[in-house]
């Protein structure tokens, strides 16, 4: 969309903050170690064929584990008994080849994992951020913007080292013990005995630590959400502290804030070595068993050595698919946290595009919006409807001024018409077919310009091309000469390669306007809205930019919602809004003589003139 109201509107640099969610809960789990395997993990491409490639490549690695016990042990018995070293030749040759094959197995697993999550965490991200800029202002305002920020950029780093480990994992604890305990019950029935009677131990231990760490992990998300929507809402909000003398009080708030999160961490990281405490100690106490028993019978001579060292061997591989397992599970709640999360964000979006009506199709000069009595209501709580019952009909390229009092709901009106908010009763139809304002395509179709441009960190330059960054430097200078910054240009020491916003050069009110313009000029869309683009600055700046905006005009269907009324020469029908209402639409003419509520407006204005 050739509008930077999609990240105002995404919550990411403009959104007020400061409301808290209650954590999402998603189904699909199995309960293993506390709700350690997601099954969602299967719907991410390639997820299936992933762990049906790590399941194979784990089988290979269990045959090398055990060829390699087995060799080990034959050389470590014959060396025992005084055979020469050059009697376990082959023996040694088959060892290191069993053990190149094991981590070669290990190796190509890791690879094939770390891939995977690279590419899943990526989609997961666009899907996303797809979403937060589908969304309206007042939706992203409910999440908060610290939690958006922080799933979209730590939430996926996290993400990925999940999903890095999990399937790896999961696959090693359903095939490597299996194997080892048949291998195990063919060579000593009663070793076997105790590793098949010890393993539920440790699961069931696992569970139950597991379930305590999410329930701490829940808490940890909500206190780590909570800081970084403080965070935000203090950086924003501390010109102000300063300026009211505050700034020093807010340090206990945020102090506090912090130390929250700190406790919860803390309290996470001890049960966190207490699971892991505790599994080494199972595991340790079970191996102990083994090595008991096969030493008494080797002491009576009903058991050989060979066998028993095997089994010794293998005793600890036996358990280490677990003990792993339960300490990356500590290490990545983090991730599955916040991949349920996006997840569900995703998905409830989702649910309600696929409920809603079709896109909207190309805008041409026959084209015909129609709103049949729309409403919108932000919060289902709230008394009042912000828009009520409104109905109006727009054609082709007209020139539409919506007009009314701050707070009648023009603003609301713009955002209704570019998507950013959902009706919630009535019709929306383009050329007679309902349709969905939110969807891509019309989106793609409007520039937007609101009040307060957002500017990036980045060249005048690519500031201008960023809805086009394929435009060559000549289109560039062209759309920033149409938009009356060609003397800007040739002030700045670097010309358009001059570094503005956050870091680079301040801009003016009127500047920054007229770079939000450049990019309108800059991209071919047949519909722009405008709400109260001028309405920060003084009358000469505007009245200046005014002629450069009317040869934007051209071609396009324009929305403008402002309440400067020397716009309305420029329209060819104006919309009345007052109380959410639309009180009445004609052109000025017919509207200066009914003496109804634009021409009141007009009267006050003229009144507080004089």
């Amino acid at each position: 969309m050739c509008s930077e109201k999609e990240f105002q509107k995404a919550g990411i640099w403009s959104i007020e903050i400061g409301k808290d969610v209650k954590p999402v809960r998603t189904g699909g789990e199995t309960v293993l170690s506390g709700r350690i395997m997601d099954r969602d993990i299967f719907s991410y491409k390639g997820g299936r064929l992933l762990f049906a490639i790590t399941g194979l490549l784990t089988v290979a690695e269990g045959i090398c584990i055990i060829i390699q016990a087995a060799l080990l042990a034959g050389m470590v018995t014959k060396l025992f008994f005084g055979e020469p070293p050059a009697a376990i030749g082959h023996q040694a040759i088959g060892f290191f080849a069993a053990l190149a094959g094991r981590y070669g197995s290990v190796l190509a697993i890791r690879q094939l994992s770390s891939r995977f999550a690279e590419r899943a965490g990526s989609d997961l991200r666009k899907a996303f951020l797809s979403t937060v800029f589908a969304l309206g202002p007042r939706a992203i305002k409910e999440e908060g913007t610290g939690n958006l920020v922080t799933l979209a950029l730590d939430g996926v780093v996290r993400i990925r080292q999940y999903l890095e480990r999990l399937i790896p994992k999961m696959a090693a604890n359903g095939i490597l013990p299996l194997m080892i305990l048949g291998y195990v019950f063919f060579q000593d029935r009663v070793s076997a005995l105790i590793l098949f009677v010890t393993i539920p131990v440790l699961i069931v231990f696992m569970i139950l630590l597991g379930l305590a760490a999410q329930k701490q992990m829940d808490k940890r998300w909500s206190a780590y959400r909570i800081l970084s929507n403080h965070f935000i809402d203090s950086l924003r909000g501390l010109p102000t502290l300063r300026y009211l003398g505050l700034s020093k009080m807010h340090e206990a708030t945020i102090a506090r804030v912090s130390d929250r999160y700190r406790s919860m961490t803390m309290r996470t990281l001890r049960l966190a070595f207490l699971s892991s405490f505790a599994l080494d100690f199972f595991t340790m106490l079970s191996i102990a068993f083994v090595a008991v028993f096969l030493g008494l019978r080797l002491v009576d001579g009903r058991m050989a050595l060979e066998p028993a060292l095997t089994i010794l061997i293998l005793a600890p591989e036996y358990f280490s698919p677990v003990r792993e397992l339960g300490q990356d599970y500590h290490a990545t709640l983090d991730g599955k946290e916040a991949a349920q999360k996006m997840r569900a964000f995703i998905s409830g979006k989702k649910k309600d595009d696929l409920a809603g009506p079709a896109a909207a199709g190309e805008w041409t000069a026959d084209s015909v919006l129609t709103l049949d009595r729309v409403s919108v209501r932000y919060e289902k709580d709230e008394k009042h409807d912000a828009l009520e019952n409104i109905s109006f009909n727009v054609r082709g390229f007209e020139k539409i001024g919506v007009i009314g009092p701050s707070g009648a709901g023009k603003s609301t009106l713009v955002d209704l018409i570019g998507g950013f908010v959902e009706q919630t009763s009535g019709i929306i139809a383009v050329n007679g077919r309902p349709v969905s304002l939110s969807s891509a395509g019309w989106r793609k179709q409007m520039t937007y310009i609101p009040q307060h441009p957002y500017l990036f960190s980045a060249s005048l330059k690519e500031n201008i091309a960023f809805y086009a960054p394929e435009a060559t430097d000549r289109q560039i200078m062209s759309a920033a000469e149409a938009a009356g910054l060609s003397a800007l240009v040739r002030r700045l020491p670097r010309g358009l390669d001059e570094k503005i916003g956050g870091g680079g050069r301040a801009l003016s009110g009127g500047q920054e306007q007229r770079v939000a313009l450049a990019r309108a000029f800059l991209c071919h869309r047949p519909i722009l809205l405008l709400d109260e683009p001028t309405a920060h600055l003084d009358i000469e700046t505007e009245y200046e930019l005014k002629e450069t905006m009317i040869r934007l005009f051209r071609g396009k269907l324009v929305i403008m919602a402002t309440h400067r009324l020397h716009w309305m020469e420029q329209m060819d029908r104006l919309a009345v809004i007052q109380d959410g209402r639309l009180a009445e639409t004609g052109t000025l003419e017919e509207l200066l003589h009914q003496h109804g509520a634009f021409r009141a407006l007009v009267r006050s204005q003229l009144e507080g003139v004089r």
